[in-house]
C-alpha cells in the first residue's frame, strides 16, 4: 500500500514538473497569446485582444507594455476582440466557442485570409501536393501581402505557371509540422524549393519572423500541416550580406571603407548582423575635411562602421518601440519605428529595409552615423550644449588643439555658464592628457595646457575640477574627450590670504585676519573653506560691536576661525544637508535652495546666511563671500549635537567662543 502511494506521490511530482517546464519554457509569442487572451476573455470564450494601428491594417497581439501604453511605432492603437487561433464564433452565442474544423492546407488558406496564395495554388498546380498526405509547413502570404508585389514581379511570376509561381510558392514550404513553439530564434529550415533555407527570427517581444516577413496568423492547424499566414511574400536568399553590398552600386563608397577597414571577411562569414548601410549620398553629405580624415585613419573608420553593425539580426518588423541596442563599436543606437517608418536614434532615415542575406540584414540609411569615438574635439562641441565654450576656444586660437591628435581633455562649461562678456583663459580648460571622469580621484592633479594646476574634488553628490562640477557623461573622441561642466573653471591664483588682499570686498577682514594673527594660517599649504565677511558684513554691526571685537584679538581670532572650516568644500559639493567642521566652534550646516528647480541658479545657506558669492578659488582651499556675521545655530536641548567640542591649544574652548559671540549680540 505504502509502494502504490510513494508511486502516485512520484508520478504526481513528475507531472507537476512537466507542467511547470512547459510553463517556463513558453515562447514570447505563446506569452504574448496568453496576454492576448487575458485581456479578451471578458468577451466570451478564446477571445483574444488585438491592437490595430490607426489608419492602418496592422494588428498585433497584446503584450502588457503595449497594452497599457496603447501606441505601437509611436501611433496610437484600438483594440478589437478577435477569434482566437483555431476558434470560430457560433451565431448567437458568446466569443468564439467552437474549434474549427480541420480541413487541409488547401482548404485552410481560405479561410485564414490567405485566398489569394489559394488561388496563385490552383495556377501552379500545387492543389494536389496541399490536399494530399503529407506533413507540411506553409508560410502563406496574406491576401494583402500578395496586392502589395510591384506589378513587375507579380507579372513575371504568373506569367511562367510551371516554374516561378511553383517555386516561388514552394519556397514558402517546409516538408514537416513546425508550429509557433518550434520556430526558434536564429533558426533555419530547408524549404521545398531546392532546400534553400528559410530563416526564423523569434523575438522577446513575441514578433516572429521568416525571411523578415512577420507571421500575422500563426498556428493554423491543418489535417496535412500547419498554415502560418505572412504579411509579405518571401524570396529565396542564397548571398550573404558582403555579396550583397558588392553588387549594389548605391554603396560604393561603403564598400571601399569596409575594405580599409578591413572587415570584408567578417561580413562574410556565418553570423546574424544587422548592417545599417549608409549609401553613397549619406557620405557626400559630410564634409570632406572630416570624410577624409575618418577614411584615412584605420581606428577611426573602424570605429565608424562598426557603430553600424548589430551583432543581432533586427527585421524591421520586429520593431514595435525604441529600443537601445549594442553596436559592434560598443555603444549603443536606438532603434526604433514611427509608423512604417524604421528610425535611428529617432531620425526617419531608413530608406529601404530587409534586405535579406544569408549571415544578417541590411537596411539602407541615408546619414552616416558618426560615433564619438571617431570625432575631433570641435567635432564632439558641435551642436551640444557647450556652443558658447567652442566659440570661445576657436576665438583664443586653438582650433588647431580641437582639431588635432594631441591627447587632450576638454572642460566644457555649459552655454549658460557664460554671463554678459564674459572670458576665461581657455588654455586652462584644455588638460594635458585623455582621461575619463571614472578614472579621476580626490586630490588628484591635473595640468593643463595654460600649465595651471587643477584640483580633482570628489563629493557624494558631485565630481569636480576646481569650482567647475561634471554635469554631464563624457563625450570620448578619437584622441581627446570631453567633460562638460556646470560653470567656467576658475584656477586658484594664490592662497586664500592672496584671494582676500586682491579683492577690495575684503579689505576690513584683511585687516581682521592680521589683528588676530591668523595671515600665517591663511597662507600656509593645506586645505580650508573660508565663509568670508565682506566690508558689509562688518559694516553691519554697530560701531561699539565692531570696536570690541577688533580691540579683542583672541575673541575675534575665536569669531573668524568659526568662519573656517576643516577641508576643501566648494558650491557643487553642497547638498541638501551638508555639515563642516569649523576650526573652532561646533557646527556650520549647509543647505541649497533654488528657486527655479529646473534651472542651474540657487542660492547656499550656511547657518541660515547666504552665500553672497562662491567658489573664489585659493592654492590652499576656497573663499565664499557672505554679507553677515554667521552666528551658532540654536541647539534643541532634547537633541544635542554629538560630535565632541573643539579647542586648540591656546585658544578658548567652543563653549567660550559661542558665549562671547552672543554676549556681542551676534
Amino acid at each position: 500500500m505504502e509502494m502504490n502511494v510513494f508511486v502516485l506521490d512520484l508520478v504526481l511530482v513528475l507531472g507537476l514538473s512537466l507542467v511547470l517546464t512547459v510553463c517556463v519554457a513558453r515562447s514570447p509569442y505563446q506569452a504574448v497569446l496568453q496576454h492576448s487572451r487575458i485581456r479578451g476573455r471578458q468577451q466570451g470564450p478564446n477571445v483574444c485582444a488585438m491592437q490595430q494601428i490607426k489608419g492602418s491594417d496592422k494588428k498585433y497581439f497584446t503584450n502588457c507594455k503595449q497594452w497599457y501604453h496603447r501606441k505601437i511605432c509611436s501611433k496610437p492603437t484600438v483594440i478589437t476582440y478577435e477569434c482566437c487561433p483555431g476558434y470560430e464564433r457560433i451565431p448567437g452565442e458568446k466569443g468564439c466557442p467552437a474549434a474549427l474544423p480541420l480541413v487541409n492546407i488547401y482548404n485552410t488558406l481560405s479561410v485564414v485570409g490567405a485566398s489569394t496564395t489559394q488561388m496563385y495554388s490552383d495556377r501552379a498546380k500545387l492543389r494536389d501536393e496541399i490536399e494530399g498526405p503529407g506533413s507540411f509547413t506553409f508560410f502563406a502570404p496574406s491576401n494583402e501581402a500578395w496586392a502589395a508585389l510591384p506589378t513587375e514581379i507579380l507579372d513575371a511570376l504568373v506569367s511562367n505557371v510551371n516554374i516561378e509561381l511553383l517555386n516561388a510558392l514552394h519556397y514558402h514550404m517546409v516538408n514537416r509540422r513546425l508550429t509557433s513553439e518550434e520556430l526558434r530564434h536564429g533558426s533555419s529550415f530547408a524549404s521545398m524549393y531546392q532546400d534553400f533555407h528559410v530563416h526564423i527570427h523569434h523575438y522577446s517581444n513575441g514578433v516572429v519572423t521568416v525571411n523578415c516577413a512577420r507571421l500575422i496568423k500563426p498556428d493554423q492547424h491543418a489535417t496535412n500541416g500547419i498554415v502560418h499566414v505572412v504579411d509579405r511574400v518571401i524570396t529565396a536568399i542564397s548571398n550573404n550580406v558582403q555579396t550583397l553590398i558588392d553588387v549594389d552600386e548605391d554603396l560604393e563608397t561603403l564598400r571601399t571603407a569596409i575594405a580599409a577597414a578591413g572587415l570584408t571577411a567578417m561580413l562574410e562569414e556565418e553570423g546574424q548582423y544587422t548592417i545599417f548601410a549608409p549609401t553613397n549620398e549619406a557620405f557626400e553629405k559630410i564634409p570632406k575635411e572630416t570624410l577624409n580624415r575618418i577614411l584615412g585613419d584605420p581606428v577611426a573608420l573602424r570605429d565608424l562602421l562598426n557603430y553600424h553593425i548589430l551583432n543581432q539580426m533586427q527585421c524591421a518588423e520586429s520593431i514595435v518601440s525604441g529600443t537601445p541596442m549594442e553596436t559592434l563599436q560598443g555603444t549603443v543606437l536606438e532603434v526604433g519605428c514611427d509608423g512604417d517608418q524604421m528610425t535611428l536614434n529617432g531620425n526617419a532615415i531608413v530608406t529601404k529595409k530587409d534586405q535579406l542575406g544569408t549571415n544578417g540584414v541590411i537596411h539602407y540609411i541615408n546619414e552616416l552615423l558618426i560615433p564619438d569615438s571617431a570625432k575631433t574635439l570641435l567635432e564632439l562641441a558641435d551642436g551640444s550644449s557647450v556652443a558658447t565654450a567652442t566659440r570661445l576656444f576657436v576665438e583664443a586660437g586653438l582650433r588647431a588643439h580641437l582639431t588635432g591628435s594631441e591627447a587632450l581633455t576638454m572642460l566644457a562649461p555649459l552655454n549658460d555658464a557664460f554671463k554678459g562678456n564674459m572670458r576665461k583663459l581657455m588654455t586652462n580648460h584644455l588638460l594635458k592628457e585623455q582621461l575619463s571622469s571614472k578614472s579621476l580621484y580626490h586630490g588628484q592633479e591635473l595640468e593643463t595646457l595654460g600649465g595651471a594646476k587643477l584640483r580633482v574634488l570628489v563629493y557624494r553628490n558631485n565630481l569636480c575640477i576646481e569650482n567647475a562640477c561634471i554635469a554631464a557623461h563624457d563625450k570620448t573622441g578619437r584622441y581627446a574627450s570631453m567633460f562638460t561642466v556646470d560653470k567656467v573653471l576658475t584656477p586658484p591664483m594664490g592662497t586664500i590670504m592672496d584671494v582676500l588682499k586682491g579683492d577690495d570686498r575684503f579689505s576690513i577682514l584683511v585687516g581682521a585676519v592680521q589683528t588676530a594673527g591668523m595671515t600665517e594660517l591663511l597662507n600656509q599649504q593645506g586645505a580650508l573653506t573660508f565663509f568670508a565677511p565682506t566690508n558689509d558684513a562688518f559694516t553691519a554691526l554697530s560701531r561699539t560691536e565692531l570696536n570690541r571685537l577688533m580691540g579683542n584679538p583672541q575673541e575675534l581670532a575665536g569669531v573668524l576661525r568659526f568662519h573656517l572650516g576643516e577641508g576643501m568644500l566648494v558650491s557643487g559639493g553642497v547638498g541638501s544637508h551638508t555639515r563642516v567642521h569649523p576650526l573652532e566652534g561646533k557646527k556650520l550646516e549647509l543647505g541649497v535652495v533654488s528657486p527655479f528647480p529646473s534651472k542651474r541658479n540657487y542660492t547656499i545657506y550656511v547657518n541660515k546666511v547666504p552665500v553672497a558669492e562662491a567658489d573664489l578659488m585659493a592654492t590652499n582651499g576656497v573663499v565664499h563671500g557672505i554679507n553677515s556675521i554667521i552666528k551658532p545655530l540654536c541647539e534643541s536641548p532634547l537633541n544635542p549635537d554629538s560630535g565632541p567640542l573643539r579647542s586648540d591649544s591656546g585658544s578658548e574652548s567652543s563653549d567660550q567662543v559661542s558665549e562671547d559671540m552672543r554676549a556681542t549680540g551676534w
